[in-house]
């Protein structure tokens, strides 16, 4: 565990300076289980990302390993269904935890800071596409977003929500005993709108009570996500 806080502290020092100018906010979605022992030092990764402004850490957690003794409360097959389209869209046929996918399209093994650093700078460095704005009134939020040029193809606009910390006493299966704090835990993704990529997109939905939330704008089908933004 030393070695690899050693390699995530060196990892984020190395994103530091491009991430300092950049204006792309970059989704991390951290594919995980409270009963995987291969996970907590995934989550640990997760939890630093959360101190980041340029960055957007989501822990999805998946249901396929609440046979083994410990049921994951934060899962749900709707996270496990996000995770398979995503080995599809890949050419992969299995899933594993842990997994994260940077931008809704480059995949890599959790507990691999340096590769993750790379993938998140790599996707501060790509052109800006659409810009997308979201305000909060009350309980609805208002979500704007514009192509800079028109971006053929079919777009879903997404409201995830998600608490921003919860701890865990794990008291069965592989992370027994342990006692785990989660970060950005992801509660619902749903689909506020579809968009053909070209003029303005415009929509108003309701907000969950409770926890914070984004918007993300990602191509049909589980592809890369254009743009993204926290609600305020």
């Amino acid at each position: 565990m030393r070695v690899l806080k050693v390699a995530l502290a060196a990892a984020l020092v190395a994103m530091a300076g491009a991430a300092a100018a950049a204006e792309r906010l970059v989704v991390v979605e951290l594919f995980t289980s409270q009963g995987c022992s291969s996970c907590p030092p995934a989550d640990a990764i997760l939890a630093e990302l959360t101190t980041r402004r340029d960055v957007l850490p989501l822990a999805l957690h998946v249901d396929y390993w609440d046979y083994i003794g410990w049921k994951d409360d934060f899962a749900s097959p709707a996270f496990t269904a996000r995770q398979r389209r995503y080995s599809h869209a890949a050419g992969e046929r299995t899933i594993y935890t842990p997994q994260m996918v940077v931008g809704g399209r480059d995949h890599v093994i959790g507990t691999k800071p340096m590769r993750l650093a790379q993938m998140i700078e790599r996707a501060h460095g790509e052109p800006e596409t659409v810009d997308v704005s979201v305000a909060r009134n009350g309980p609805t939020i208002s979500v704007a977003a514009e192509a800079r040029a028109p971006q053929p193809g079919r777009y879903q606009v997404l409201l995830v929500t998600y608490r921003p910390s919860e701890t865990v006493e794990i008291r069965r299966g592989e992370n027994a005993g342990r006692r785990i704090t989660y970060r950005n835990i992801v509660s619902s993704i749903v689909e506020i709108g579809d968009w053909d990529g070209r003029g303005r997109f415009e929509a108003r939905h309701a907000l969950p009570v409770g926890g914070s939330a984004a918007v993300l704008i990602q191509e049909a089908g589980t592809g890369p996500i254009l743009a993204a933004a926290r609600v305020p």
